[in-house]
């Protein structure tokens, strides 16, 4: 007798929203809810160090908006994909009318960062650079608190790994943006 086939109900953004606060963070990979580890102290201070950077650049220079850890962007649709970087930023004249805002964009950040934290594994963290490629992301960082490297990912697929003597530039995404690999591990 042949087993019967599973049925998996794929939920959407709206769902993911619904979804009563139980102390984790979801995601939404083709449809299907994915829990995403805690990040550590080290990662979350690190990520909330590079946002608060991007913002004080971005924010006076009217260039666009910056997000922490709960800004979530609907990356795909049917079925949908919704993933949420450590710190991101897109320009002004891509974002929606603020009334739109208090709920998950639907586009791609113009940049993602991503920290890399112990529970986090490579695939994962490959699979998201994969993904932020593949929606039109045009500029990721990953940031890797133990090796003391930042990897910059280009849509051309193009990965150039800094260190701390290096200097970041937000190259066409954040025209004049600069900082000090050494800076982010501070």
């Amino acid at each position: 007798m042949a087993a019967e086939p599973t049925t998996v109900t794929l939920l959407t953004a709206d769902d993911l929203l619904a979804m009563p606060e139980d102390g984790n963070r979801y995601e939404l990979l083709r449809g299907e809810l994915v829990s995403t580890p805690m990040s550590s102290y080290e990662s979350s201070d690190i990520a909330m160090g590079i946002g608060s950077l991007l913002r004080a650049f971005a924010q006076p220079r009217k260039l666009g908006r910056v997000a922490g850890a709960d800004g979530a962007f609907i990356l795909a649709r049917n079925p949908q994909t919704v993933r949420i970087p450590d710190a991101s930023f897109v320009r002004m004249d891509r974002l929606p009318p603020p009334e739109q805002r208090r709920r998950f964009l639907e586009l791609a950040p113009d940049l993602a960062v991503e920290v890399v934290s112990p529970s986090d594994s490579a695939n994962d963290v490959q699979e998201k650079v994969r993904e932020y490629l593949d929606y039109g992301v045009q500029l990721i960082w990953v940031v890797h608190p133990i090796q003391r490297t930042v990897t910059v990912f280009r849509p051309d697929r193009s990965a150039h790994v800094f260190y701390e003597e290096d200097t970041l530039d937000g190259g066409d995404v954040l025209p004049g943006f600069s900082l000090s690999v050494a800076t982010i591990f501070e």
